[in-house]
């Protein structure tokens, strides 16, 4: 076996720009936490530089606007800091901040996705309510006991003027991957024509902090490129140039240009039959406090949610293989934890970042 007497650490080698360039190059986090275990220095580096918090951003710059984190302890409320000099605070803040983006970008790449979206908030218009409500879109199938299931926005002489679907997603904080929307055709009339969009265009973000303007009641943070929609039958999928954190959980579809007119009136239309909107969901890990008209926002943390629950037993898991995919997956997410959409991390021993008083950096 080799000798390690003579081995040293290269961060006494070279300067602390250099080595922070070097651990920069790291943009997995796994392999941030792995170098974080390799010694207390390494540790202590990692830390004091944020390089948790700035791999992060990198992954996803809408988290430019956390104004602060805070952690929650058992009974979900924030823990309150020690009293000690300012540089002891300041050592106290940085391990926070890195045990919270640790878990974030660990959490962000789960494996698991599933369909994010809890239910459907309005559409800018519906030709004939309640019957085609943008509810329908919910609804995987387009035929329901003999009835069948779509949104229809209301007819136009015009093919620019837009339609908007406008969603809350199941967890206030979402990392999204890919939409997919399923234009509906009309078997029911002569020709069984297609009523898709040309194009479509997707927005993320939250309410607004205060309603005295009606005229929007959202605040967008994130706004996709076009897609072009093919007019066809079926579930098209549309990944989105990278995954988009969606902060406050509200997502909107716009349905741009109508290419499909009815013959009873001649106006053009746009329905739709069903709508997903595929990612991992963050909550109860995670949650947000908006802060006013800055967009600003807290960025909370349950610690408690990170328990891993029991195995599931062969009965569960037998029973869960008889449900559709879907199903299944959600399932299969819960029996892993408690996080929708954030499963037990593999390898990930939390204690393992935990202030060493006497060694922090």
């Amino acid at each position: 076996m080799p000798r390690m007497d003579n081995c040293k650490d290269f961060l006494s080698w070279v300067d602390p720009d250099t080595s922070l360039n070097i651990f920069k190059c790291l943009d997995d986090p796994a392999d941030l936490a792995r170098v974080s275990c390799v010694s207390r220095s390494w540790r202590g580096f990692v830390v004091a530089n944020g390089l948790s918090k700035q791999l992060c951003l990198r992954m996803f710059p809408q988290l430019s606007r956390v104004a602060c984190v805070v952690e929650l302890n058992q009974d979900g409320v924030k823990e309150h800091s020690e009293v000690g000099s300012s540089q002891s605070n300041e050592c106290l803040a940085l391990w926070k901040d890195h045990r919270v983006y640790s878990y974030l970008a660990r959490s962000c790449l789960s494996p698991v996705a599933m369909d994010c979206i809890d239910k459907a908030i309005s559409a800018s218009s519906t030709d004939n309510f309640p019957q085609e409500s943008i509810v329908n879109t919910l609804e995987e199938r387009d035929n329901i006991a003999g009835r069948f299931s779509y949104w229809s926005s209301s007819g136009q002489s015009n093919p620019n003027v837009p339609e908007t679907l406008t969603y809350q997603l199941a967890s206030q904080i979402c990392v999204i991957t890919e939409i997919n929307i399923q234009p509906f055709q009309a078997h029911f009339q002569m020709g069984s024509p297609i009523y898709s969009a040309k194009s479509i265009r997707f927005k993320m973000g939250h309410l607004k902090a205060s309603l005295d303007d009606l005229t929007d009641a959202f605040v967008w943070t994130y706004t996709s490129p076009e897609f072009p929609m093919a007019q066809e039958n079926r579930l098209q999928k549309f990944k989105l140039p990278e995954p988009v954190l969606c902060i406050g959980g509200i997502l909107q579809i716009e349905l741009l240009e109508r290419v499909q007119s009815q013959e009873m009136d001649g106006l053009l239309y746009i329905c739709i039959s069903h709508v997903q909107a595929l990612g991992i969901q963050l909550s109860p890990a995670f949650s947000v406090d908006i802060l006013g008209p800055s967009g600003m926002f807290v960025l909370k943390r349950d610690r408690m949610a990170n328990c891993q629950p029991p195995e599931p037993s062969e009965n569960e898991s037998g029973a869960a293989l008889t449900l559709a995919d879907r199903d299944f997956q959600q399932i299969v997410t819960i029996l892993r934890g408690h996080v929708m959409g954030v499963g037990a991390m593999d390898g990930w021993e939390e204690e393992e970042y935990e202030v060493d008083e006497d060694n922090a950096f």
